[in-house]
């Protein structure tokens, strides 16, 4: 290689097939983690639709379980509401009297 035109030509034409091979390689590598992540992501959502179904069909297990046998149509309330009802504002009652128990001596 006496002659330096034909060298500069033989050194272009090399740099320009490496750095080729490293956009495809860099692109092949990007596309590869993208399909990586759009796998993981949908499994993920697969899972947390199926954990959300678990745990509703859990739900309508307990309630159907919990509710009176007399009870068909899903309007009518369960038998036991009242007393919830009456322990929430047992409850609320109690929080009330500790509250301005705590204010009233912070003061």
């Amino acid at each position: 290689m006496t002659n330096p035109l034909i060298h500069a030509f033989f050194m272009g034409r090399a740099v320009a097939e490496i750095v080729n091979e490293q956009l495809e390689n860099a692109l092949t590598d990007a596309l590869s983690e993208l399909g990586k992540f759009d796998a993981e992501q949908r499994e993920r959502l697969r899972h947390f639709t199926q954990e959300v179904i678990d745990r509703a069909n859990h739900a309508a297990e307990t309630y159907s379980g919990s509710s009176s046998p007399t009870a068909t149509s899903p309007s009518s309330p369960p038998s036991d509401v009242q007393a919830t009802i009456d322990d929430l504002r047992a409850e609320i009652a109690l929080l009330r009297a500790e509250i301005q128990r705590h204010r009233s001596s912070s003061t």
